[in-house]
């Protein structure tokens, strides 16, 4: 029990360490900071995905048409199937705003399995510009965010810029274990890499790229099978010797209420999908799980050992990991509003521990209703189909 109560302590410490330097990498993030917009800005083509609607969608597509841009923009919304419900929302967007070059296109093609880059192949024929900006459907923005991120490709290095985002509106207690999970330690976690090597990939609630850095690697039509998308285009991107920037504004996703099958299955596809791209890391990345190893800790010593001071120790690594989360997800809104309860921390490092375990069970994800089998190479099959 010696040795036991030794690795436990290490671990316990290790993971400490792992989200105390997380946390410092995050502090000295320039989150929320406005940059001065260009004299002369550029003109975007934005494409907007779309699939299904619920009662925030509206209002997550207005934001787009209601920015002040100083720049030509051109807003195309896809959708695969003309009688989804989402497209009566558009048309009275579009009514709503009869100024805009904006329009509703149908995709009807099935240009592979995975149906978000389908739609964004056909809306990429229909680009008018040399900047495209593709994002999520439950994606908000600030009215500047236009002119705020397209700073970033002053740079002539940078070949696309992303965002961090934050969930917004977590409508259940399932829904609060994923806004800590990302609200807290998905973005920290993304900045702490940052300090080992330049990032080599894209966050996908908004994307936006140079037409030639995107027509180097093939487009959107190099994508059509894979389900990380975002991932493997800010990859490929990279390899090309394209820097990736992280932008200062944090975007906003609103998403219809989840109960905890429907989180559970997103969770599970989000995990075995970094699996499948990072596979090292990923194995690794339980040792950064902050509650569970002082846990384990202080169970064994307590039972067992009865050494009180390794006892307040591996509570203090406990209280530690609860107080950072705190500070990461308060910083992370603008207002400095505490969205999910801080006393859920230890239950989402848990859950999150079940979900790192089956996430090795299985290459079966449930997407967009679908059950599908992600390839080693980040490429998706429907179930039994050979490959």
């Amino acid at each position: 029990m010696l040795y036991l109560n030794i690795i436990l302590a290490v671990l316990a410490l290790l993971s400490f360490a792992l989200v105390l330097w997380q946390w410092l990498a995050a502090l000295r993030f320039p989150l929320h900071q406005k940059q001065s917009p260009a004299v002369n800005p550029p003109a975007i083509t934005l494409l907007k995905p779309l699939k299904g609607c619920n009662e925030t969608t509206k209002d997550s597509l207005r934001c787009w048409l209601a920015q002040t841009y100083g720049g030509h923009t051109q807003i195309l919304f896809g959708v695969a199937d003309a009688g989804d419900p989402v497209c009566l929302v558009v048309q009275q967007l579009l009514a709503e705003f009869p100024g805009q070059d904006a329009k509703l296109v149908i995709c009807g093609e099935s240009l592979g399995r995975n149906a978000k880059v389908s739609t964004l192949i056909q809306l990429e024929r229909l680009a008018k510009y040399a900047l495209i900006l593709a994002s999520d459907a439950d994606v908000r923005v600030p009215s500047d965010f236009l002119e705020q991120i397209v700073t970033h490709l002053d740079d002539p290095e940078v070949g696309l810029v992303n965002c961090f985002y934050r969930l917004a509106n977590p409508l259940t207690p399932a829904m609060h274990w994923e806004t800590i999970a990302v609200n807290a330690d998905f973005w920290s976690q993304v900045v702490q890499s940052t300090t080992l090597k330049p990032p080599d990939f894209a966050l996908g609630a908004v994307m936006l790229t140079r037409r030639s850095a995107l027509a180097e690697i093939g487009g959107f039509t190099a994508l059509a099978d894979v389900l990380a998308d975002d991932y493997q285009l800010g990859r490929r991107l990279a390899a090309k010797g394209h820097r990736i920037a992280l932008g200062s504004v944090v975007v906003e996703c609103w998403d219809a209420a989840m109960n905890w099958q429907e989180v559970w299955h997103h969770q599970l596809r989000w995990a075995r999908t970094i699996r499948v791209c990072q596979p090292l890391p990923y194995f690794l990345s339980i040792l950064a799980n902050a509650t569970l190893w002082p846990l384990l800790w202080l169970m064994t010593d307590c039972l067992v050992n009865h050494h009180h001071v390794f006892s307040a120790v591996a509570a203090g690594c406990i209280l530690g990991r609860i107080l950072i989360a705190w500070d990461l997800q308060r910083r992370f809104t603008p207002d400095r509003k505490l969205i999910s309860p801080h006393w859920l921390v230890p239950v989402k490092d848990l859950l999150n521990f079940l979900v790192w375990f089956n996430s090795f069970l299985s290459n079966t994800v449930i997407w967009r209703g679908q059950r599908m089998r992600l390839r080693s190479d980040g490429t998706l099959i429907a179930v039994g189909e050979p490959g």
